[in-house]
């Protein structure tokens, strides 16, 4: 039987979330942040401690490592596990101070600094799987950073779980921990011939038993809007503020659809995240979102109309607009080899849950890889309320996620 600690995976997941690892979106450095090289460093000292020999870091914050292959077997793929060390820009990520709530009664949860911060069976209804289980969440003036220290907790479990356990057999492991992917760079200076891995999982998932082979495609889109420049004392019939302009383009959005806060499911939307300027020039910056490319354009399509009419608008005012790819939709690659997905679903069942296929209305770390050479479906750990004050997770569901690693491997190895 397999049967990891969770006490043991608590106490690790805590330390890590103390590690303020913050990525910086506006920052064109790898890592965006220096900051998340210190949990990097700590990984790598405590998996070099249990023994892993090749465990390595590079100037990017990257860590590698592997856990050679114990099975008289030959043709066992090698399987990668993948999960981030920085979190979201979103909310404050210093000083956080994770909470060990043992044995939770059901009842609301005041977050001592700050208590307007209240996690309760209303706005977290997943709680009602943890009553009288530990959980684990921030003092209420910062995220927790389960998202997505908690895949790295059960990763970092299941390693020493293998190293514990020689009878265990499986073939080559490759463990990964990137920088950067809450910002849309986790694999932007991945090494994947060092890596070596032919499939892989991100540990990055949200209720136990989740398993998510399917992800929107994502790309960037900036519209800058040039303005006409006088001096203001003179500006009658001249000025043409593009700060202004901007404005009138944010105002022409959709306001009760075609947004995140009016979508769901399987709809896509267009997001303004950033306006900067200064009255000759402005920038908007937006996040383009859809499961198919067909959709991505059509919002493309739609945003470009919709600023090019408010733009006609102010006379002498000009406009353009530039569109980036981030990342596809894994499961154009996942339904060439299914057997990364099948595997994962059967491992979940050992572990004793019930399989929920997910999409996920947004990308991880695996959208990329997959595309690179590495198909990669995502794993739940628990994390709920992501990228906010009210965010938790149970410490039971971080140790069944890493009881699914070590079955997976298991597969693997099984099935070869």
């Amino acid at each position: 039987m397999i049967q990891i600690s969770s006490d043991n995976i608590a106490k690790r997941f805590m330390c890590y979330v103390g590690i303020d690892t913050q990525s910086d979106p506006t920052s064109i450095s790898h890592p965006t942040t220096k900051k998340q090289k210190d949990l990097s460093k700590l990984l790598l000292q405590e998996l070099q401690e249990m023994g892993i020999e090749d465990a390595t870091t590079d100037e990017f914050g990257y860590v590698y490592a592997t856990i050679p292959a114990n099975s008289d077997k030959k043709n066992i793929p090698v399987i990668c596990f993948c999960a981030h060390v920085d979190t979201a820009p979103d909310c404050s990520g210093t000083n956080v101070k994770p909470i060990l709530h043992r044995e939770y009664n059901g009842n609301d949860i005041v977050l001592p600094d700050d208590e307007t911060q209240i996690i309760s069976l209303s706005n977290s209804p997943y709680l009602k799987n943890h009553i009288n289980k530990d959980i684990i969440t921030a003092s209420g003036l910062t995220l927790l950073g389960a998202d997505d220290k908690s895949g790295v907790a059960a990763i970092m479990e299941a390693a020493l779980f293998f190293i514990k356990h020689p009878t265990i057999k499986h073939g080559d492991i490759k463990i990964l921990f990137t920088p950067d992917e809450e910002v849309g760079q986790g694999s932007a200076k991945v090494d994947m011939k060092k890596l070596g891995a032919q499939f892989g999982y991100t540990l990055d998932g949200g209720e136990a038993g989740s398993l998510e082979d399917e992800t929107f495609s994502a790309d960037a889109a900036i519209i800058t809007i040039h303005g006409v420049v006088v001096h203001p004392g003179y500006a009658k019939n001249k000025l043409v503020n593009a700060l202004k302009v901007a404005g009138a383009v944010l105002e022409a959005l959709p306001k009760n659809e075609w947004s995140p806060e009016t979508t769901e499911k399987r709809e896509g939307f267009v997001h303004p995240t950033a306006v900067n300027g200064i009255t000759e020039k402005a920038t908007i910056q937006l996040i383009v979102r859809d499961f198919t490319l067909q959709g991505l354009q059509n919002h493309h399509d739609r945003l470009k109309k919709i600023a090019e009419e408010t733009v006609a608008k102010f006379p002498g005012a000009v406009m353009e607009y530039f569109a980036q790819e981030q990342y596809r939709n894994m499961k154009e690659v996942l339904d060439t080899c299914t057997e990364v997905v099948t595997y994962a679903g059967e491992a979940i069942e050992r572990a004793g849950l019930i399989i929920k296929k997910e999409s996920i209305r947004g990308g991880t770390d695996g959208s990329r890889f997959s595309y690179i050479g590495m198909p990669c479906p995502n794993i739940f750990t628990g994390m709920q309320n992501i990228h906010s004050k009210l965010e938790w997770i149970g410490a039971k569901d971080m140790a069944m996620a890493a009881e699914t690693i070590v079955h997976v491997a298991m597969i693997w190895e099984e099935r070869s």
